[in-house]
């Protein structure tokens, strides 16, 4: 094993590990970060064509770089990844690709974690953080039947653009962000029919309204109680957002901060899914309970056959095997300490917070905490 006291370790080559590993940098704290893709921002390059940020340019960016005004308003996929490849260079940040983690163990000394890589590499620190993303491992429910669907299954994780799927009667299953958004893509790009999966009708709001962005207010309420958040959202949802529960998309019965807080349910941002179901473009239909060959069941009792499945069902942190042992989880698989709160001596968790503030703009704020911490 080697030597190196005061070294630490970033795993993770996302805009979570980027902004450690700078801050570590910044606080004189020598960081490598480790990553097991062959680029950084893997992740973000793999993400479905027409993304774009949900929150505003201004706001997303990492310590020590804006981003460039010209990116716009709402940076797109590919800009936001030319971004984080300006920030390794900025920040001249030691990143090692095509190193995979699989477990970090305690370590007596001063050197106090141990890493274990998939190459059979055992690596000393002082200081580790874990960045491997909230959306590491995709998620698809075991479904009856699911193995035998003899249409086209996937995880919204392999979408990409409408172009497979034109003509198409396709079903996306879930109604979080990537649902709706993917759905509403489907809908404009040439599907020749689209429905969307609903189990628990979302909150939807307006990304932003009169120039003021839906983060803004986000940041605003984020100390106030949920239940007068709860009331103000109710208000403005029915001052800015149509009913849609004909069409089969009725208003949640709980409140938006409480499921927020209770459920990390982040609303939906309408980018055109408001005006595909009001259209009939996106028809919205009862859960999935199972598959009978080309049959989708679901959970009215009624029965269809689309050809193409699209399961935006989420994705699981997959931290179980690399530090499940160390007692430090949560029965999600979620870090009992993150936001920049060390879950233990040495070892921290960055980027696996939900709120209305804005993933980027945690992942900052997170990452000056980790440095100031490491540093002391």
């Amino acid at each position: 094993m080697s030597d190196v006291n005061g070294r630490a370790y970033v795993i993770g080559a996302g805009p979570a590990g980027l902004a450690a590993a700078a801050m570590l940098s910044r606080a004189g704290v020598p960081a490598t970060v480790l990553e097991r893709a062959p680029v950084v921002a893997a992740s973000w390059r793999t993400h479905y064509d027409r993304l774009h940020l949900h929150t505003t340019r201004r706001l997303s960016a990492l310590p020590g770089l804006p981003i460039p005004r010209s990116y716009g308003r709402w940076v797109a996929r590919d800009d936001l990844v030319r971004y984080l490849e300006g920030y390794v260079e900025r920040h001249h940040l030691d990143v090692r690709t095509g190193v995979e983690v699989e477990r970090i163990d305690r370590h007596d000394g001063p050197d106090r974690w141990e890493l274990s890589t998939t190459a059979g590499d055992r690596l000393a620190a002082s200081t580790v953080v874990v960045a491997t993303g909230y959306n590491h491992t995709p998620f698809v429910p075991d479904w009856p039947g699911r193995e035998g669907f003899t249409g086209r299954l996937s995880h919204a994780k392999d979408y990409r653009d409408p172009g497979p799927y034109a003509g198409c009667d396709v079903l996306v299953v879930g109604v979080g962000n990537t649902g709706a958004e993917i759905a509403a893509d489907l809908a404009g790009g040439g599907a020749g029919r689209v429905r969307l999966a609903v189990r628990t009708p979302p909150h939807i709001v307006r990304r932003d309204v009169a120039g003021w962005p839906a983060q803004g207010t986000g940041i605003l309420v984020h100390h106030l109680p949920s239940a007068a958040v709860d009331v103000a959202a109710r208000l403005m949802a029915r001052l800015s957002i149509p009913d849609l529960s004909r069409q089969g998309l009725p208003r949640p019965t709980d409140g938006l901060y409480t499921r927020v807080r209770r459920d990390g349910a982040i609303p939906v941002q309408d980018v055109g899914i408001i005006d595909a179901v009001q259209t009939g473009k996106v028809e919205p239909v009862a859960s999935v309970v199972g598959f009978d060959g080309a049959e989708v069941h679901l959970s009215d009792g009624t029965t269809i056959t689309p050809d193409a499945v699209i399961a935006a069902t989420g994705y699981r942190r997959g931290l179980q095997g690399m530090v499940g042992h160390l007692g430090i989880l949560d029965p999600h698989g979620l870090p009992i300490a993150r936001g920049g709160t060390a879950a233990a001596p040495g070892l921290f968790f960055v980027g696996y917070l939900l709120t209305l503030r804005g993933a980027l703009r945690d992942i900052a704020l997170e990452a000056r905490r980790v440095g100031r911490a490491a540093a002391r």
